[in-house]
């Protein structure tokens, strides 16, 4: 056995196991920062990490000298400070990886001065790491007292809810939230569920002691019959890619912006100092646009007449002729009152249009106390849950 672990290629292949083990960790931290974790079974958890982290810990001793090894000395307790941090009391998944992480690192191969600046770095990283976070969360983070009233999950297992009391000084809140339940991260006896991605779908004071959830299975044609029956201008946000599936090209959903314009200038379009509606380039006439030096090509196209040099100069993908505004971003737009609407009517879109967009042909529907307060169909339309984005805010610390 000696001479097995003293052959090179055995040390390497520990010292793989070493970086894997490490790479793992940096996979809990990312799961820390944007995900929540829910413990399944706390015993199962605590002897399943020990068993992996001494295994991984014999495996570093092994292979202590190898370059592999000395790296993930560092990492592994670099990576374990957000997890600490975000998921503090949560000690059979920390402890067993931090011991891990402060062993390997004191018995590591490299240098004693690399060794003492790099935990001097550590150190300093966990103290105001820790001072700041929780200063943070004493002076920013409101406190409330939350009693769950109820939760549960769709007929079709696709979103899950929960009904919630909030106790405040203002006679409290209910609230009902509706979240994905394909998003989450799941292993034996974890599930990580992403962070803000719970939608309110309804929230009213003062809170009511009374809940009674009903979940139906409607099709498509049913709900925009009740959605018309309620409004005819209902609106809902698509994509870029989605307007354009349904025929509407860029410039044909350009706004001319009037709410922070001048008033002379609304004026001089025939408005009223009060009138805030955007209105669409397309209902502009030629003098109209020619007052604010944008001109219209034969194919629909807008774009600046007399750009100045500092905005082509910002332009990413200008290449040469007109400065069309489709090369802006939002902002560049705004300084000429243009914006991008891109809600479409409901009652605009046919169903084989719907169809096309994705929406399913029937789904979840949430009653709360007799009220619908989620519809799959306008989940979907709208983008309720964006399980793909990964933001970094402070949203994420609770």
């Amino acid at each position: 056995m000696k001479n097995i672990l003293s052959n090179i290629w055995a040390k390497r292949a520990l010292a793989l196991i070493s970086a894997l083990y490490a790479a793992g960790v940096c996979r809990l931290a990312y799961l820390s920062v944007f995900y929540d974790i829910h413990i399944k079974s706390r015993p199962s958890l605590c002897l399943t990490l020990v068993a992996v982290s001494l295994v991984a810990l014999l495996c570093m001793i092994s292979s202590r000298k190898q370059v592999l090894t000395k790296l993930s000395s560092f990492v592994i307790l670099i990576a374990m400070l957000p997890v600490a941090l975000l998921y503090f009391g949560e000690w059979c998944l920390i402890i067993p990886i931090v011991v891990t992480g402060i062993i390997i690192f004191l018995l590591s191969g490299a240098g004693e001065g690399t060794k003492t600046a790099m935990g001097t770095v550590i150190l300093l990283m966990y103290l105001f790491g820790a001072i700041g976070f929780f200063m943070f969360k004493a002076f920013f983070v409101a406190s409330a007292k939350e009693t769950l009233m109820d939760s549960g999950t769709s007929p079709s297992g696709k979103y899950r809810y929960e009904v919630v009391n909030t106790e405040d000084s203002s006679n409290g809140s209910t609230a009902v939230y509706v979240e994905p339940n394909y998003a989450d991260v799941r292993y034996p006896f974890t599930r990580f569920s992403l962070k803000n991605i719970k939608r309110v779908v309804f929230q009213d004071r003062p809170m009511t002691d009374k809940v009674e959830v009903v979940w139906e299975t409607q099709t498509r044609q049913e709900i925009t019959k009740r959605l018309e029956h309620l409004s005819d201008n209902i609106e809902v946000e698509l994509t870029e890619e989605e307007l354009k599936a349904l025929g509407y090209t860029y410039d044909s959903k350009l706004m001319l912006d009037l709410t922070d314009m001048p008033t002379e200038d609304k004026f001089a379009i025939g408005k009223t100092a009060h009138d805030v509606d955007p209105i669409p380039l397309d209902e502009l006439t030629t003098s109209q646009l020619d007052y604010f030096g944008i001109s219209k090509t034969p194919n629909g196209r807008y774009y600046l007449v007399n750009p100045d040099q500092e905005l082509i100069d910002d332009l990413d993908n200008y290449e040469d002729g007109p400065v069309y505004f489709d090369l802006m971003d939002s902002k560049q737009r705004k300084k000429f009152y243009i914006s991008k609407d891109r809600s479409v009517l409901l009652n605009s879109l046919t169903d084989a249009q719907l169809d096309s967009l994705g929406i399913a042909d029937e789904g979840d529907v949430m009653k709360f106390n007799g009220k619908t307060v989620f519809r799959y169909y306008v989940a979907e339309l709208d983008d309720y849950f964006d399980v793909d984005s990964r933001k970094l805010s402070f949203d994420l610390i609770k």
